[in-house]
């Protein structure tokens, strides 16, 4: 007979902490026949400066419902999907407060609230769902929460129209006055989800990161799998292979950046890919992980900063984002930024692809997720808030009834749906931001 072992049973090694995907093993005794519950898991994407709502909306609403091209990549995914069309951030808005629009639209896309205008110190906008979510049940995994994106942004100074750059760098805020910084580096991503609390100096802390985590906890992880049954070493198996892919491809991203660019007389900093579709796939498979791990159940994650004037050359869109976001009816520009929206959307069908394709008792990662995607800005050359494109993916555990096109009247705070995301997770709140109510319209 297999040993039972707790949810939060992790394989230690020197400087390291893995966590374990959900296995049979974890059954409490008193009930064998009873499946092992899922966690519900809470996940935010941001995209910039809002879509092409002509090719983002879809055709006809409820079931019935067809995507429109940009949603194409999510096709064989419809199912597991609810797209919300008539959701509002109003405090994205100016109200008074003039220019500044992409800064309010991260400001305010998690919070709800209306960031106080400033390039100082003085910054003030409200606490973000995925936080709300945090100090509520946190406690319950190794990271409270987990804030990832693709730019670093500038640290200080205006970064929009007299807007700190605090407000387009975050979309996570501890409290009114605290944004999370987020994590850029894959590598640092892998430490923070197996390293643990142990603190060496910097050269043997990189020396020992570099070593396989696997490795390190080889002796425990070969007597915990004779321990375990045959359906329990199968996933084992599968687990240990997305940890060692993913770690070779840190190492691969890393050494492909020293190869070219020259070395200067300080470390070079590690594992930001020069591939940014690379780039996008580590992290979005590091959440994977998180997710299968019970490391976290809270994550966000910014595609890149608001505003961003990234090009993406892989696409052949070699003019900037944001520029091209201007694009005052310009078919050339609106075909160059469909290119954007589409590549964003595949990317994110391939994350939850594999959610999908990763098995849990009740049923796999994403049935047992709510994953949002979208951005705080809608029509990006006129800088509305509302209307704004909104994926839900996932069933929540069973409690969404998703495969659907839901239409909401009247502009809807966003923030509604918050309300309904954290029951979910078992992190209820009265209110947050400009919230109404519940968004009752998502409910199986």
């Amino acid at each position: 007979m297999s040993v039972r072992l707790s949810r939060r049973t992790m394989l230690r090694g020197l400087g390291c902490a893995m966590g374990l995907p959900l296995l049979e093993a974890m059954a409490p005794r008193h009930a064998l026949s009873v499946e092992v519950t899922a966690p519900v898991r809470m996940a935010f994407v941001s995209f910039p400066n809002g879509a092409i709502m002509d090719a983002w909306r879809p055709v006809g609403d409820g079931s019935s419902f067809e995507f429109g091209p940009t949603m194409q990549p999510l096709t064989d995914l419809k199912s597991h999907l609810t797209v919300l069309t008539g959701l509002a951030q109003e405090n994205g808005f100016s109200k008074g407060d003039g220019p500044g629009d992409h800064a309010r639209s991260s400001a305010s896309l998690l919070t709800g609230a209306h960031p106080v205008k400033t390039s100082g110190a003085n910054i003030r906008v409200g606490q973000s769902v995925d936080q709300a979510a945090a100090e509520r049940i946190g406690h319950l995994t190794k990271l409270p929460s987990l804030e990832i994106g693709l730019e670093r942004g500038r640290d200080a100074g205006s970064c929009d129209s007299g807007y700190a750059c605090a407000y387009s760098n975050s979309i996570s805020w501890k409290d009114a006055t605290t944004p999370m910084a987020k994590e850029i580096k894959p590598r640092l991503v892998f430490e923070r989800l197996f390293g643990n609390s142990i603190t060496t100096n910097g050269s043997s802390r990189r020396n020992r990161v570099r070593q396989s985590v696997l490795d390190l906890v080889s002796g425990q992880a070969a007597d915990l799998k004779n321990s375990l049954g045959q359906a329990d070493k199968q996933k084992i198996d599968q687990y240990f292979t997305s940890v060692r892919e993913i770690e070779q491809r840190i190492s691969r991203a890393g050494q492909q950046r020293k190869q070219e660019i020259p070395a200067p007389d300080f470390e070079t900093p590690e594992d930001v890919p020069l591939d940014l579709q690379e780039h996008i796939r580590l992290m979005y498979d590091l959440m994977v992980l998180a997710f299968q791990t019970d490391a976290t159940r809270v994550i966000t994650f910014m595609s890149a900063n608001e505003g961003s004037n990234r090009p993406y050359r892989a696409v052949g869109v070699n003019n900037g984002h944001h520029e091209l976001s201007h694009h005052r009816l310009d078919p050339e520009k609106i075909e160059q930024l469909k290119k954007i929206d589409l590549f964003l959307v595949s990317e994110f069908a391939r994350f939850l692809s594999k959610l999908k394709e990763t098995p849990e008792q009740s049923g796999n990662l994403l049935d047992n997720s709510m994953i949002m995607y979208g951005s705080g800005l809608s029509d990006g050359n006129r800088h509305r808030h509302d209307d704004l494109p909104i994926i839900l993916a996932g069933r929540g555990g069973g409690t969404i009834k998703s495969g659907r096109h839901v239409v909401i009247q009247d502009g809807a705070p966003l923030n509604n749906l918050f309300l309904s995301m954290l029951d979910r997770v078992g992190a209820s709140v009265a209110s947050l931001g400009d919230s109404t109510g519940r968004l009752k319209a998502i409910d199986a």
